[in-house]
């Protein structure tokens, strides 16, 4: 079976191969925000960067993103009571960067708030949530994680850090 569509120069087959390199610049075309995803645990601070945040469900009051199943910091920062999740705003393309690096500079500079709960939240982020693991779902080589929001605010009218063909940006307007 062979699908055409006029904005593309050739045809989609269902027997394509989906090698990872195609695969990974088909899924670039959309944008996306980008999170951190932080929190204390044991007395250390923890967290990463997800580039696949999105909201699931306002009742109950839910959102996701997806970690790699070979993530070194995830299995650490599951135990955590609270989870920190801050919207990166179109200005922290470098702090994104530091998120995703050597896990003993990851917060080096950060103005960060911690809560009783262990979450933590960048200060200069466009929005905030207070979250707990709702439910983790394997899909391939990631994980979904569901998490249920106990707390949430945002800063207005900041533009977001987005995502988009392997490199961050902003949004024009």
């Amino acid at each position: 079976m062979t699908v055409t569509h006029p904005a593309t120069t050739g045809s989609l087959s269902t027997n394509q191969d989906l090698d990872p390199v195609r695969l990974r610049e088909a899924f670039g075309a959309f944008p996306s925000g980008v999170v951190a995803v932080a929190a204390e645990v044991d007395g250390q601070d923890i967290g990463l960067a997800a580039s696949s945040f999105t909201s699931v469900s306002l009742d109950p009051p839910l959102v996701s993103f997806s970690v790699a199943n070979t993530s070194k910091t995830w299995p650490d920062l599951r135990r955590a009571r609270h989870l920190g999740l801050s919207v990166l705003a179109d200005h922290h393309g470098d702090v994104c960067r530091q998120l995703a690096g050597p896990v003993d500079d990851r917060f080096t500079g950060l103005a960060t708030t911690h809560t009783e709960d262990g979450a933590i939240t960048l200060d200069d982020a466009i929005a905030w949530f207070d979250c707990t693991i709702h439910r983790e779902v394997e899909a391939g080589d990631h994980t979904i994680v569901l998490l249920r929001l106990h707390a949430a605010r945002h800063a207005g009218a900041t533009n977001p850090l987005v995502f988009h063909r392997s490199s961050f940006g902003r949004l024009a307007g």
